[in-house]
């Protein structure tokens, strides 16, 4: 045993102490026994600590074992178990290995579900956090809603998942993201134990098999949501599992699933004929058959999306849109199926009576054909967005106008197709007075022509979105603007690099007074002109986005002196703009709540800095 001082050392002319007992009946004595007044003697040797002297004791019960242990704690409950779970990780490991039957008094769990949301993101998301979340949660009105939402640094296992099972009966939301070490054992006990669950989303989970898509079916018939993305180890079986064990499905979605096919979504769609609402399917290996039940038995879908269904043909399209089942679908979204063609699009048009809102995007054979006989037979379609359909031409567009009378919203991108070429309109033609929006995006051969063409067509139109038309003048964007007869609230003209300060002028003369939202981002050729008019004419402008202009301080002077004009948000990126600007920038900060100053060289930092201070409410963006 070391000795509590050195050898050679006397203390206070005692002799040294053999052991540290003796030493420690010495020290205890010491207020009983008298010294005399003398010198104290010189220590010359260092001091050696003994580790028993300072080493911390046990208590009492830390030396239990673990079974002891857990006989106590499960006899806890309420605040007092949350209390024993925050004292080490022993405890809460422990408690979070005990099964509610294994409790003495028991609270009962809200059987509607919890109230409680948590989400754990990336390196977060961990183990002992999950085990607290278990033991915590259920005194404070039980956990409703998980989202574990992994990476690579994610320490997520089986054993979290199993802790969170025990501990959240109530649980009724549980979402499973990039999570590579989860396996089956924990989604199974959280099915056996969780019977409330209604919605699960799986993404990215390889470890997860049709093992657990079968515990759900077999305990949680409350399902009304699956989601499954990335998941390579579940297929057919698991589907057929769930499509017959819960029959309240209200959403879908399966996305990248290689081993999901026909059998298993016509067992979903059949099971849930009457309350399925929502549908989606990507990258699926499916054939024309799953598109045919879908067709007779989505009685009550009302959103429908297909992507990337390489195998499906245009007979399968066809049969969809024939099958007179898809009486209240409302809107459909069809993307990189090179199965949509012209008979397809006809059949979704006659077939879907309430149909709403209709996206196509990347379709290589639908042409103008399919868009009027279409737009012939939709007899209640208010939204239509073509993109990249290249087979689509300018024919086909302005015949959709003509002959669709509930049109209201239409958005051209990157449809190449479209040339601009002079036509020729017959007197007495009908008007598409219905529609309000218009976008147009990238369509690089559209031109003056073109927006002539839809300025004799569409006189009510409110919001204009011409993006990156590099063919596009002043000529071509009045003659629209001066037949948009109920007033435009907003014009997006981004990336028109031949608009000039002509174009903006016949904008704010004629609409002033109505426009809210004006877009010139890198309009190259609009200088400060264009800005003092906006400053005259609209009153009613919000947003006001003159980035990569040729504009300068002169413009936001001018904004700021306009009394009438109470701008939210404002951006000046990449302009000629210098510090003289401050303090008009600060008397426009009295109502903007975001300003972008990016790319602005001639504005110091020190400069943006006070300018923060000043109009601390807005957003500022450098």
């Amino acid at each position: 045993m070391q000795k509590l001082i050195g050898e050679d050392v006397l203390y206070h002319g005692m002799p040294k102490y053999q052991t540290l007992e003796e030493s420690d009946l010495f020290l205890s004595l010491g207020q009983q026994l008298y010294f005399p007044s003398r010198k104290r003697s010189r220590i010359t040797a260092p001091f050696v600590f003994s580790e028993q002297l300072f080493k911390k004791q046990k208590t009492t019960i830390d030396i239990l074992p673990d079974e002891c242990l857990f006989e106590i704690l499960r006899r806890v409950s309420g605040q007092e178990k949350s209390s024993c779970a925050s004292v080490s990780k022993r405890w809460l490991m422990l408690l979070s290995t005990i099964h509610r039957n294994e409790q003495k008094n028991v609270q009962d769990f809200d059987k509607s579900g919890g109230a409680i949301p948590r989400c754990l993101k990336g390196k977060k998301a961990t183990d002992i956090r999950l085990a607290a979340i278990g033991v915590g949660s259920g005194n404070r009105g039980g956990l409703g809603e998980l989202a574990i939402l992994g990476n690579n640094s994610s320490k997520v296992t089986d054993f979290g998942l199993m802790t969170v099972a025990r501990g959240c009966p109530s649980l009724t939301s549980l979402t499973l993201w990039n999570l590579s070490s989860v396996k089956d054992e924990g989604v199974t006990e959280i099915a056996n134990e969780c019977h409330l669950l209604e919605k699960v989303e799986l993404s990215h989970c390889p470890g997860i098999t049709n093992k657990s898509l079968m515990a759900i079916a077999k305990n949680c018939p409350n399902l009304t949501s699956l989601s499954i993305e990335s998941c390579s180890n579940i297929g057919n079986e698991g589907l057929q599992a769930i499509g017959k064990s819960c029959p309240n499905l209200k959403s879908i979605s399966m996305k990248n699933c290689p081993l999901v096919g026909d059998q298993g979504l016509v067992s979903l769609v059949t099971s849930a004929s009457s309350s399925l609402l929502k549908l989606r399917l990507q990258g699926l290996t499916i054939s024309d058959m799953s598109l045919a039940v879908i067709g007779h038995y989505g009685l009550a879908l009302t959103d429908l999306i297909l992507s990337d269904l390489k195998t499906v043909t245009g007979k399968g399209f066809w049969v969809m849109g024939s099958g007179q089942g898809l009486q209240k679908l409302k809107s459909v979204v069809i993307a990189n199926c090179n199965g949509v063609t012209d008979p397809g699009l006809e059949a979704m048009g006659r077939g879907c009576p309430n149909l709403k809102e209709v996206s196509v995007k990347n379709s290589v054979f639908l042409s103008d054909k399919g868009v009027v006989a279409f737009a012939k037979v939709a007899n209640s379609v208010e939204t239509l967005i073509l993109e990249e359909c290249q087979m689509v031409t300018q024919l086909g567009i302005f015949g959709l106008l003509v002959n669709c009378g509930t049109l209201k919203t239409l958005s051209l991108t990157k449809c190449a197709g479209i040339q601009d070429l002079p036509m020729n309109i017959p007197s007495g033609l009908s008007l598409c007075t219905s529609l309000k929006s218009l976008s147009i995006r990238n369509c690089l051969s559209f031109g003056n022509f073109s927006l002539a063409l839809l300025g004799r067509l569409c006189h009510n139109l409110e919001e204009i979105v011409l993006t990156g038309l590099h063919r596009i003048t002043d000529s071509g964007l009045t003659s629209l603007i001066k037949n948009c007869e109920s007033g435009l609230t907003k014009v997006d003209l981004s990336g028109c690099v031949n608009l000039t300060d002509k174009s903006v002028s016949e904008i704010s003369m004629a609409h002033g007074g109505a426009l809210e939202v004006l877009n010139l981002d890198g309009c190259r050729s609009i200088t400060d002109a264009s800005v003092i008019t906006v400053a005259k004419n609209c009153f009613s402008l919000r947003e006001l986005d003159v980035s990569k202009s040729a504009i300068t301080d002169f413009s936001v002077a001018a904004l700021a002196c306009a009394g009438q004009v109470n701008l939210q948000v404002l951006s000046i990126s990449g302009c000629q703009v210098s510090n003289k600007s401050l303090p008009f920038l600060k008397k426009l900060g009295e109502t903007l709540i975001g300003l972008n100053m990016m790319q602005c060289c001639g504005v110091s930092s020190s400069a943006v800095g006070l300018l923060g201070e000043q109009i601390w409410k807005c957003d500022i963006l450098v």
